[in-house]
């Protein structure tokens, strides 16, 4: 069966996987060949030339939505992403110590057993 370019609401996609025509087009941008892109996405060539096809085939609305990703991706995380994401990393910091401290307890615990205490 011939290799075939979907939409399954996240924009063009090869069928089968979750690989979109963006990512094959991260590759080419970066001048990857499309055997290497296979390799490197565990594809089938056919499967990334069908995406090439489809790029060429809809190169300015493909382009279009390629440069918002790429400004999308350039202008971060927005402030109140970046404040919930610190909020959760001091929770991650704080339980990682918490089980640390847990951790030094109990092995001082087993320490005295091994003593006799």
């Amino acid at each position: 069966m011939p290799a075939e370019i979907i939409d399954r609401g996240r924009g063009p996609e090869i069928a089968g996987t979750r690989i979109t025509v963006y990512h094959i087009l991260d590759y080419l941008q970066d001048g990857w060949h499309h055997t290497a892109i296979a390799a490197q996405l565990r594809l089938c060539t056919d499967e990334v030339l069908a995406a090439m096809r489809y790029i060429e085939e809809h190169r300015d609305e493909v382009m279009s939505v390629y440069q918002q990703i790429v400004e999308r991706a350039a202008a971060g995380n927005p402030p109140e992403i970046q404040a919930r994401l610190k909020r959760s990393r001091a929770k991650l910091r704080d339980a990682l110590k918490r089980i640390q401290e847990q951790k030094g307890e109990e092995e001082q615990k087993s320490a005295g057993i091994a003593r006799g205490r």
